[in-house]
């Protein structure tokens, strides 16, 4: 399958590209010209998003409560414990929608409320085309870190820092987008070559620090195995670690 195939068979990846489509034709049609000027602003935004929402939201401690460990489990704990299935790589259409709307109506308002005209203009420019069109560009990059496929520099690249990540230290290297590694550099949450050499892997690195038996995650597995093609071979495995 390719990859184009296995990153727009996700209804969200779709859904967010649309948008971004939409967006992009919009802003042909009506846009005051100045406005263009401002997408590298949606670029850089969703570079620091991207950091900000898998570190601080994504890797939060594991609830106690088995829905709200559920959710995280969908949106990003699932995909540490099962990182090679395809149905787990990408980020949720419940968290990517809201996002963009809410993004959208604040950088709208914000400008608004600053006094110009081009407000919509401005929030669409920002969000949906900018930052949308960074989103899919992380769900790019993202998605081919975790398939054996031929990759580019840059995709060999953003591999190796997303691997240290998933298989060296899951609170290293949040970015995954090209470039974003300047990030967390600036966040201290790097690992530079001499340290990475002496860094052992941690413990249950793959189910992020839990046992891998933890009842919350043994839950989870049996919730979601169905819907995402996870056999029992595969379950069974994931419990013994």
């Amino acid at each position: 399958m390719s990859r184009i195939r296995i990153m727009f068979s996700h209804t969200g990846v779709s859904l967010m590209g649309l948008a971004c489509a939409v967006a992009f034709l919009a802003m042909l049609w009506g846009a005051p010209l100045w406005c263009w000027a401002l997408v590298p602003l949606g670029i850089a935004a969703q570079m620091l998003n991207e950091y900000n929402l898998h570190r601080h939201i994504f890797h939060l401690d594991p609830p106690k409560r088995q829905w709200a460990f559920n959710l995280l489990y969908r949106a990003h704990y699932g995909h540490h414990d099962f990182p090679t299935n395809h149905g787990l790589f990408f980020v949720p259409l419940w968290v990517a929608l809201p996002m963009l709307v809410s993004n959208f109506l604040l950088v709208w308002g914000i400008a608004a409320l600053l006094g110009f005209d081009a407000s919509l203009w401005i929030a669409t420019a920002i969000v949906p085309l900018g930052g949308v069109l960074t989103f899919l560009g992380y769900e790019w990059f993202h998605m081919t870190a975790h398939l054996t496929v031929p990759k580019t520099v840059v995709e060999r690249h953003v591999t190796r820092l997303h691997n240290q990540h998933h298989f060296r230290d899951f609170n290293k290297w949040f970015h995954v987008s090209p470039g974003g590694e300047i990030i967390d550099r600036a966040m201290g949450t790097d690992i530079d070559t001499e340290a990475l050499k002496q860094q052992q892997r941690i413990a249950f690195i793959r189910t992020l620090g839990m046992k891998p038996d933890d009842p919350r995650l043994l839950a989870s597995r049996a919730k979601f195995a169905g819907k995402y093609g996870l056999s029992e071979v595969e379950v069974a495995r994931a419990a013994r670690g």
